[in-house]
């Protein structure tokens, strides 16, 4: 490390020493209650199951000795499956939910999302399992697409935690980790309330993931492959397609979209060797032909990938069940590619293309129009899947209605968490020709938080007209306190996160101050490469059209000035200027205004005809967001 990294570091530490208390007694509470403040609230009961929820979080120090220590993974499933019989069932018994099994790096989720709401069209009762929840945790757990209520949730975990209880001996830990509980509460779930099926999502990878002591699936599917997880799966796409590939059953059809040649290879050899019958996906045009276009719930020319994908999961899970109204094949378009056999091009039914276009998954190319605002919400976190959202993006704004005069100003939020490369996402999100735009004007400021669950950077720019505003933000939940400086990013200090559905101990305060400070060089090193004029500068003359703003370039090796917010709240407060008619928080802080460069933005936002606002780089990011823009999803 630098001495100026060590030296803010240090300074960092020292600051955050009044709060250390505070974090402290959050990692102590993890394996039980007796450090949690009581709370006197209607809903006490289901606060209480999640705050015994959070304590089954696997703490920073033991999640460093696991991964220096790591053994042979086939043991994790193996301790699932005693999991499981202490819950009361046997691998067996998962055989009755009729899963759908489904991985994949990019798009699984939206797969999901779609193949239960064809299913659900068909009148069947149906189970949907995914992971990581927005807003509140019970959304991983879905009955006919809503997630189960509050009493349900409460009952379930309570049951299935004193079963774990009861069962528990010298030989083996009481309770299973965070991921595994509600794994098992959701099988418990989908059983107790008789699915007639269940969509199943798959964690982290494949192979060794928890949901694949899954014997019999119905049909498992895998959706686009990319980079990602690279310290649990692997550093190239070929073995985390092997990791991906886990998941296929002998005699269980499997069907995965078009990949690359050589992870596609990797999935091919995977389920050659326990004949596992897989076939490739055609395109949504091929069943497209001869009948009305498809019309999607969700948005983004790359979702078709993923509805082609959820089409032949349903379909293949309504002929094995032998339903009468599978969809009609049509001529069979005999072929292979790579050595894979093409999967059946057949006829979209009624019910097929209602449940694609009632399809609805939040977080994801997901629009909120308010008044002057609009927000474009997705948690991409890959480099494949942010150039996927940016090109949804373009096309989203392409396609609106313009403003007949006035300013329009666009902003992205941007966040990354876990072992994602920050440096290539930013570099995306800055390449000007990826988002179309053309001389660029710009506000540049940085916003950083920790907290238990993660450090990031929050960097704001501004562009006009044809041009971009950015408005890099990286945190995961909100927090309280401040600070800014004229001369370099200041570190925000952690503290208690009232908001249990989205708490997190799997890091240290170390990791939380030392990934800021990357991010905080990742930035300054492409802000070098883009060096402008003044700091929300008076309009060049030399530009045509609207009015801009330039960004002051900085001396080498030192940081521009920052701007500091104290949590997502302040920050959307900024954004909208009080112009969203739904988030209208009781008051904005008078420190909000107090950086030069906050007080000059402030006034271009709230004079703006139109403000877009882009959300992308985590789902956390996305998660904190809407619970702010969407209350009602709190309730």
């Amino acid at each position: 490390m630098s001495p100026a990294a060590r030296s803010h570091l240090g300074a960092a530490l020292f600051l955050a020493a009044a709060s250390a208390r505070s974090v402290t007694t959050q990692v102590a509470a993890r394996r039980g209650l007796s450090a949690w403040p009581v709370l006197q609230e209607p809903s006490m009961e289901y606060q209480d199951a999640v705050r015994m929820l959070n304590t089954l979080q696997t703490n920073a120090s033991y999640l460093e000795q696991a991964k220096r220590q790591r053994g042979d993974p086939q043991t994790q499933l193996e301790a699932m499956e005693l999991y499981l019989a202490r819950s009361g069932l046997q691998v067996e018994d998962l055989d009755r939910l009729n899963i759908i099994h489904v991985t994949g790096t990019k798009g699984k989720g939206s797969t999901c999302a779609f193949t239960e709401c064809i299913l659900r069209s068909y009148g069947l009762k149906t189970g949907f399992f995914s992971s990581p929840h927005l807003v509140q945790v019970r959304e991983r757990i879905r009955i006919n697409g809503q997630p189960i209520s509050r009493d349900l949730f409460t009952k379930y975990f309570w049951r299935l935690y004193q079963r774990l209880e009861e069962t528990k001996d010298g030989s083996c830990v009481s309770m299973p980790p965070y991921f595994r509980f509600l794994t098992l509460m959701a099988f418990h779930v989908f059983l107790q309330e008789k699915v007639d099926l269940a969509v199943v999502e798959v964690g982290i990878g494949g192979a060794y993931d928890c949901t694949n002591i899954i014997r019999k699936p119905v049909v498992c599917g895998v959706s686009s492959l990319g980079i990602d997880h690279t310290s649990l799966l692997g550093d190239t796409v070929e073995k985390i397609a092997w990791q991906k590939g886990g998941i296929f059953k002998q005699g269980v059809p499997a069907f995965t979209v078009l990949q690359p040649e050589g992870p596609l290879a990797v999935l091919r050899d995977r389920a050659q060797q326990i004949s596992c019958p897989l076939y490739l996906c055609p395109p949504l045009e091929a069943l497209e032909e001869g009948g009305l276009p498809l019309t999607l719930g969700l948005e983004g020319e790359h979702q078709r990938s993923n509805a082609a994908l959820a089409l032949q999961l349903a379909h293949c899970w309504l002929q094995w069940q032998n339903h009468h109204d599978a969809g009609e094949l049509k001529a069979s378009r005999p072929g292979l590619l790579w050595q894979l056999p093409l999967a059946p091009v057949f006829q979209p039914t009624s019910h097929m293309r209602l449940g694609l276009r009632n399809t609805e998954w939040l977080g994801r190319t997901q629009v909120l129009r308010r008044g002057p605002l609009t927000w474009y919400l997705d948690g991409a976190h890959t480099p494949s899947s942010v150039q996927a959202c940016v090109r949804w993006f373009r096309r989203a704004l392409q396609s609106r209605e313009r403003q007949s005069s006035g300013t329009e100003v666009r902003v992205l939020l941007f966040n990354t968490t876990g072992d994602r490369d920050s440096a290539v996402l930013l570099k995306l999100l800055q390449v000007r020709s990826r988002l179309g735009v053309g001389r660029q004007a710009v506000l540049k400021s940085w916003v950083w938080r920790c907290d238990p669950g993660g450090c990031q950077l929050l960097s704001f720019q501004l562009y006009w007209g044809l041009d971009v505003t950015r408005c890099m933000c990286c945190f995961r939940q909100a927090l309280q306190g401040h600070g800014e400086s004229s001369h370099r990013p200041l570190l925000i200090l952690p503290c208690v996160q009232t908001q249990t559905d989205q708490q997190n101990f799997t890091v240290t305060l170390d990791q939380v101050l030392l990934r800021c400070l990357e991010h905080q060089q990742h930035w300054n090193y492409l802000d070098e490469e883009q060096a402008s004029p003044a700091l929300w500068s008076a309009p060049s003359p030399e530009l045509a059209g609207p009015a801009s703003l330039l960004l002051a370039p900085h001396p080498p090796h030192s940081s521009a000035s920052s701007l500091v917010f104290s949590c997502i709240s302040h920050a959307l407060q900024w954004i909208s200027q009080g112009r969203d008619p739904v988030f209208q928080p009781p008051s904005s802080p008078k420190s909000l205004l107090t950086h030069p460069a906050a007080r000059s933005g402030a006034s271009i936002l709230h004079e703006a005809a139109a403000v877009h606002v882009l959300v992308t780089g985590s789902l956390h990011l996305v998660g904190g967001v809407l619970k702010l823009l969407e209350p009602a999803l709190s309730q």
